[in-house]
């Protein structure tokens, strides 16, 4: 079978979240057998970041993390869609794509009825920035594939489309999975962008007050910190680590004791069952997680044994002292939290997902 897929980036992980479960798609399916081509614009945004962040040297560290992923880079003017698209079976594109281009490509699938056409949804805009989703013409377009079902239930509601389905994210567990643990580690790690705002209070609340409070050695990785943000981190004791690729941060987890995880605000209330790519990492890397509240509506996990929830600061702090403090409950927690991911919520349980996505479209 062969597969196109229109992504933002497969080269590129800098404030791109999606890059994970990307290569860990591209991946399985080549490990399947299945012929993948990956288009991505020439100039995307986290990729010029990236090279401007750490240089060509980023992009070597990929090449070598993922030696059996390449992606093609195109010019939008210049876009061949009759070459690119001549035998597919299935394509896929992601809503990080400029709407012209995604019109386009429904265009041609109006012309050109040989392959399956979805829209895959990962992010909060449908909530947060509902009128520029409606710029993507989706009227072209076999479904969409939406990483909630409240997300889901939107598009069906906004008349967006008339077939969507829930495809969560899943950990890649090719590149995470538990590396064996650092003989002095640091306290805990928080992997992850401070974004536009959207939870600066929440991280303040969650994060840096309790490392504060129990002076922790901790360390914060991430990228878009302004000034008065990484001040803070400062004035908490943790210190500021700047870009992790994201292939990197299993080591990295494996170098302290916990992580927590603080969702965005979309997240914990207008979009709940959405834990984001984050949980999924730390869960699959065998890391105890302390999390702040989001409904798991959809029951993907185990809240209170896959990890522990805090309902507000000082509930964070205490979780983390208990597990700094009582190391087996720390590692049930871990123990259990792996094994619910690789019984789960793997690369593979989606893309079977996939394929029975594929072959409903097929048959009917």
């Amino acid at each position: 079978m062969r597969i196109v897929m229109f992504y933002h980036s497969l080269v590129s992980d800098w404030n791109h979240g999606n890059a994970h479960f990307l290569r860990g798609l591209a991946s399985e399916l080549l490990a399947r057998g299945h012929a993948l081509t990956v288009y991505e614009p020439a100039d995307a945004w986290s990729l010029q970041n990236l090279l401007q962040d750490r240089g060509v040297a980023a992009i070597s560290a990929f090449h070598a993390a993922y030696p059996e992923l390449t992606s093609t880079t195109y010019d939008p003017t210049d876009l061949d869609l009759d070459r690119a698209l001549h035998d597919a079976d299935l394509v896929i594109v992601h809503e990080w794509n400029e709407p012209e281009l995604v019109v386009r490509i429904g265009a041609h699938h109006a012309r050109f009825r040989r392959y399956r056409l979805l829209f895959h949804d990962t992010h909060h805009r449908a909530v947060s920035a509902p009128e520029e989703l409606a710029r993507f013409d989706l009227r072209d377009y076999d479904g969409v594939l939406a990483f909630g079902e409240v997300l889901r239930e939107r598009y069906i509601a906004n008349s967006w489309t008339q077939r969507a389905w829930t495809w969560h994210e899943a950990a890649d567990t090719r590149m995470f999975y538990p590396r064996p643990p650092a003989e002095n580690p640091d306290d805990l790690v928080w992997i992850g962008n401070w974004g536009d705002g959207e939870r600066s209070e929440e991280l303040s609340a969650f994060l840096l007050d309790p490392v504060e409070r129990l002076r922790l050695r901790a360390n914060i990785y991430g990228v878009r910190y302004p000034a008065d943000a990484q001040s803070r981190i400062t004035k908490s004791g943790a210190s500021y680590c700047g870009f992790l690729s994201n292939f990197d941060a299993p080591g990295v987890f494996a170098r302290h004791k916990l992580t927590v995880h603080v969702p965005r605000r979309y997240y914990a209330t207008t979009l709940p069952g959405i834990p984001t790519i984050r949980v999924f990492e730390a869960l699959a890397s065998g890391i105890p997680l302390v999390s702040a509240p989001w409904r798991d509506s959809e029951g993907l996990f185990h809240p209170g044994e896959d990890y522990l929830v805090a309902r507000d600061g000082n509930e964070m702090t205490q979780h983390i002292r208990t597990l700094l403090h009582e190391p087996e409950r720390a590692r049930a927690l871990a123990e259990h939290g792996l094994a619910t991911i690789r019984a789960r919520h793997t690369c593979a349980h989606r893309v079977e997902e996939l394929m029975n996505i594929y072959q409903s479209l097929v048959s009917n």
